[in-house]
């Protein structure tokens, strides 16, 4: 067996306080946070004179971690913040959650907006998409009882 897990997936995002407490308001717990520059980093990134600030978040379970990252040096580059749905590229993360209302109205302080609707699907799930800073789109599952 070649691969053993997923470690984590690292977002870029240029508020890093507001990514953290958004992932946190979302159930995320915080594992972490801590400036990382060096040579050691430049290599492995293939950008020169890195200083970059990073906060690891985990979902509740222990399986599944975001790597949130502040670069300060060099800046980073732009992308169009709320690029829609189907723009190459990662554009969501989805999330088992028990209640979808209930997430939405925690998360719009952090200035969440509903991309599209909540909708069901099938028999088995409400499912939405919800954007957050830095037009990070975040897909919640709930399923039907």
């Amino acid at each position: 067996m070649t691969i053993q897990r997923m470690d984590n997936i690292s977002i870029v995002v240029d508020d890093l306080a507001a990514a953290v407490a958004f992932f946190v308001e979302l159930g995320l717990e915080l594992e972490g946070e801590a400036p990382v520059e060096g040579s050691w980093v430049d290599r492995i990134v293939g950008l020169e004179g890195v200083r970059a600030d990073v906060a690891m978040v985990r979902t509740p379970d222990g399986h599944g971690r975001l790597e949130l990252t502040k670069y300060h040096t060099p800046a980073a580059s732009t992308a169009e913040p709320n690029a829609p749905v189907n723009t190459l590229g990662i554009r969501r993360i989805m999330f088992a959650v028990e209640d979808i209302e209930d997430v939405i109205a925690r998360l719009r302080p952090h200035g969440a907006e509903l991309v599209g609707e909540v909708v069901r699907y099938g028999d088995s799930h409400r499912l939405c998409y919800v954007r957050g800073p830095e037009g990070i789109i975040v897909g919640l599952a709930a399923t039907l009882d």
